[in-house]
């Protein structure tokens, strides 16, 4: 095994863990209960600040945090992005301790689409055919599940976008950034309202903190942890191997998602709700296709260039 390929398995195997962490999320959050949702997302910031803190300082970090504090577009971007993350891991939680994991899976399995839509509206890109086929039954595929739930699945659609949003902002930024680095400004410009949301919780009698100790306090702390070790992983994914790869990688996530709100919660999915996600995952085949096709074709285009320069 060549080098390059040992990097590529570890990549790979890296990506593997990131996403299959994210995908054990409902199973954690709700073991932080009584807290509500917005005393799980307070402390959930206020923490992974302090693990960001130690990780920057045992690998010497803070230089690159210096530099995208002293870029006032860069802050700029990082700050509206915490607030999209903000907004997607506070629905996040609630959707799980509300019993509607599935919806919050339908979520993420909906986020591609609504990235390459935010391609067109935002970034003025045109999109190939494929791409449009695959938003066109999308939005027919959310339809059907409007009708399913009742309403707007405002869970998965909050989720998509929030995370959509964040991921534009992060895309606006560059790749110059570290996923480390990224995430400790946005948590540290959001830890002042976490602090006080955590003291006006501890102070008015509402919060849980000191509930069930060292147990549940312990829980709270290690969502610190639960929030930087995937995006570690991920980060040392994202450097190893093809962006294919990483786009493959992501619905491990949202299908772990599925598979525990289905089997193991037991939460109900009546015959139109799977044919509302039925269309959701043709939605995603038809996008993986494209960019199979489209990675395969640059290839051979850039191996075609490098033959005919040498």
């Amino acid at each position: 095994m060549t080098s390059h390929e040992s990097q590529v398995r570890r990549g790979t195997l890296y990506g593997a863990a990131a996403y299959l962490l994210w995908g054990t999320f409902p199973l954690f959050f709700p073991l932080l209960k009584p807290a509500v949702p917005v005393e799980i997302l307070v402390h959930r910031v206020a923490w992974t600040v302090l693990v960001c803190a130690v990780i920057l300082t045992v690998v010497r970090g803070w230089r690159q945090v210096l530099a995208v504090v002293r870029s006032p577009r860069r802050l700029a971007l990082l700050a509206a992005a915490s607030v999209f993350i903000a907004v997607n891991w506070g629905v996040y939680i609630y959707g799980v301790n509300s019993g509607q994991v599935v919806q919050t899976s339908l979520g993420y399995f909906v986020n591609p689409i609504v990235t390459v839509g935010l391609g067109v509206i935002v970034l003025r890109e045109r999109l190939r055919p494929l791409q449009w086929t695959a938003i066109g039954i999308g939005v027919v595929a959310v339809v059907v599940l409007a009708v399913n739930y009742g309403g707007l699945p405002w869970i998965a659609l909050a989720l998509a976008f929030s995370f959509g949003f964040y991921g534009l902002a992060k895309n606006r930024i560059g790749r110059g950034v570290g996923a480390l680095a990224s995430l400790s400004v946005e948590t540290a410009l959001l830890a002042p309202l976490a602090i006080a949301g955590i003291a006006w919780f501890e102070l008015t009698g509402r919060g849980t903190f000191t509930d069930n100790a060292p147990g549940h306090p312990a829980l709270l702390v290690l969502t610190g942890l639960v929030t930087a070790v995937p995006l570690l992983f991920f980060a040392a994914a994202a450097r190893r191997v093809p962006l294919t790869t990483i786009g493959l990688l992501q619905y491990l996530a949202p299908v772990l998602q599925f598979a525990i709100g289905v089997f193991v919660l037991s939460e109900p999915m009546p015959a139109s709700r799977w044919f509302g996600f039925a269309l959701v995952w043709v939605a995603l085949a038809v996008l993986t296709m494209d960019l199979l096709r489209t990675t395969r074709t640059r290839l051979r285009l850039a191996r075609a260039a490098q033959a005919a320069a040498t």
